[in-house]
C-alpha cells in the first residue's frame, strides 16, 4: 500500500486533494473556488501556518509577500534548508 500525500489550494485554502506521489505542488483547477491554482503539499502549508503563528525573529516576516512566505515554507519543509539560509533584502538594494 502506497502512502498518499495531501495538497491544498493556495487560493481558497479550503479544497484538498490526495495523490499517491510526493511533490511540492500541483497545478489544477480548484473545484471549490474554480481558479487554476497551485495546490501545495500539506507539509508546506503546515510549515507556513507555523511560521505565521510564530513569526521568525531572524528577519522581518511580515514584510514578505504571501508567495515569498510560501517559498520559504516550501524550502524548509521539503529540503534541508533552515531560516538561517534566507536573507530578506530591500528590493532597492538588489
Amino acid at each position: 500500500m502506497s502512502r498518499t500525500r495531501t495538497y491544498r489550494c493556495l487560493n481558497c485554502l479550503d479544497e484538498t486533494v490526495t495523490r499517491s506521489f510526493d511533490t511540492s505542488h500541483l497545478s489544477m483547477t480548484c473545484p471549490s473556488c474554480e481558479s487554476f491554482e497551485r495546490f501545495a503539499n500539506e507539509a508546506v502549508i503546515e510549515q507556513f501556518e507555523s511560521l505565521e503563528a510564530s513569526p521568525p525573529s531572524e528577519f522581518d516576516w511580515d514584510r514578505l509577500e504571501r508567495r515569498e512566505k510560501l517559498l520559504v515554507a516550501e524550502r524548509i519543509a521539503r529540503t534541508d534548508k533552515t531560516l538561517a539560509d534566507f536573507d530578506v533584502t530591500d528590493a532597492t538594494e538588489a
